[in-house]
């Protein structure tokens, strides 16, 4: 009974090792809307930042089903922020002036790069990404500890936010727009609108408020080769990264099974030697109990008496003198 209880402890164990995150990533990406996604990432940016450096950014360690997926967090002051702005983060580079509401004394921004899954959390019909799909949020940095926290509200208030893509053929430096196929910036923010703006020199896009952002094409702009249509050059990867996903996750449940086969077999091995070592040990108590021996009384003294001897005395002749 022991043992069984004992198995059962371990496989409780086994299964809360690959329960350790939180139920929204054992959900396929599919799944799941942009504004939950926000919230999950929220979470591992946040685990993220033990101990942190003002101004640091610390990248979070993201489960293997949303693989592609970059986010990293950065606290700040919030009169830092104001006054100096952060030149750096990422593609970010946030001007002086940008304010947030409600105050924060601390504030912690966690970047986004949806990467391959850029266009199935925004999906975009008749065009197609020629860049992932970045984000910028702004959370409340008193607790890093805190789960499922509403976004602060981010605005610049003299230049805005600029975002610097990475170079990339099928984005075209600046150009007056008046092409139907030239690149253009899509932002989305937090309440569900998007809207489109031209490309500027250098592939940078702008942004006065919190949200995400990326650069598209119109579908017909990549239909010349047939092989990539509807899909841009950023996003050809997409398939074969899903296919490798789903490969390590079926390796992940084999070894899970083959390491449980293991130590259910342990256990019953166990059990076994165990049974054999009590048997072994009724055995040896049996032998050393022997006889009861009766104990009678002779006036004063008490000694061991015996009813009578396990062999009759026969003589060896029957002559009797």
């Amino acid at each position: 009974m022991r043992s069984e209880k004992t198995l059962f402890t371990l496989l409780l164990l086994l299964v809360s090792l690959f329960d350790l995150t939180p139920h929204a990533a054992a959900q396929p990406p599919g799944e799941i809307s942009a504004r939950a996604l926000d919230a999950l990432l929220q979470d591992y940016a946040f685990r993220s930042l033990n101990r942190p450096r003002t101004g640091v950014a610390y990248n979070a360690v993201l489960p293997v089903n949303i693989t592609g997926v970059g986010v990293s967090a950065m606290r700040v002051r919030s009169g830092s922020l104001r006054a100096r702005g952060v030149r750096s983060y990422g593609e970010f580079r946030i001007p002086i002036g940008v304010v947030e509401q409600p105050y924060a004394k601390r504030i912690v921004l966690v970047y986004h790069s949806l990467g391959n899954w850029s266009s199935l959390f925004y999906p975009l019909p008749g065009f197609d990404y020629v860049a992932p799909v970045l984000g910028l949020l702004a959370y409340d940095g008193s607790n890093l500890t805190a789960t499922d926290l509403p976004e602060l509200e981010i605005r610049a208030l003299k230049k805005p936010i600029t975002i610097e893509f990475p170079e990339n053929d099928d984005i075209i430096e600046g150009g007056s727009g008046s092409s139907p196929y030239s690149p253009k910036c899509v932002f989305f923010d937090l309440h569900g609108s998007v809207d489109f703006e031209d490309v500027l020199p250098g592939n940078v896009c702008k942004m006065f408020k919190q949200g995400h952002c990326s650069v598209v094409v119109e579908s017909e702009a990549l239909a010349p080769a047939p092989s990539a249509a509807g899909q841009s050059s950023y996003g050809r990867g997409g398939g074969k990264s899903k296919g490798w996903t789903i490969l390590w996750s079926l390796i992940g449940v084999l070894i899970f099974l083959g390491f449980l086969a293991l130590l259910v077999l342990r256990v019953k091995k166990y059990q076994n030697e165990r049974s054999k070592k009590k048997e072994k040990r009724r055995s040896e108590l049996g032998t050393d109990r022997g006889e009861a021996v009766q104990i009678t009384s002779f006036e004063n003294l008490r000694a061991p008496f015996a009813t009578g001897t396990r062999t009759q005395p026969v003589l060896e002749d029957h002559y009797v003198p």
